[in-house]
């Protein structure tokens, strides 16, 4: 009788080793099933925030693009008033000219720059900049920028 006990007992005892590896395995595969969905929401979260990121720096270019030409636009019609006297009337007419023109090529680049980022970003949380705004201000600093132009044409040269 005691070579019948012994496999019984080694049966039981492999019994209950299957049984605690498969509850170690039920286990497992129940902290592997919310790492990976943790995985996958932090993959989503991270493509969003990526998202958010190109659009502001959309947005940061265009306000560069603005900034630069309201600085041409500035030093173009400067231009008339303190290089007259200075340079020959030609000299002073072409630079605030070219000066004045980039300004206006500048309001255009800021509104397509936008409008046309590159890649479109899946499903941002940030709004873009409204169009009809964008062409607004831009058409009127363009406006400007072509008042400007025939200023430095039109007008008087000279610092008096």
């Amino acid at each position: 009788m005691p070579t019948e006990a012994t496999p019984d007992r080694h049966t039981e005892v492999a019994g209950n080793g299957t049984a605690e590896a498969a509850e170690r395995t039920k286990e497992t595969a129940v902290r592997t099933t919310v790492a990976a969905q943790r995985t996958e929401a932090s993959a989503d979260r991270r493509t969003e925030l990526a998202a958010n990121r190109t659009v502001l720096a959309a947005e940061r270019t265009y306000a560069a693009w603005v900034r630069t030409g309201l600085m041409s636009l500035a030093v173009g019609v400067g231009a008339k008033k303190t290089l007259g006297g200075v340079l020959p009337e030609w000299v002073v007419v072409l630079t605030g000219s070219v000066l004045v023109a980039f300004a206006a090529f500048c309001f255009a680049a800021a509104v397509w720059r936008e409008l046309y980022p590159g890649t479109p970003p899946p499903r941002p949380d940030v709004r873009r900049l409204p169009r009809v705004l964008l062409f607004a201000l831009n058409g009127f600093l363009a406006l400007v920028a072509l008042a400007a132009l025939l200023g430095v044409w039109f007008s008087r040269t000279g610092g008096s």
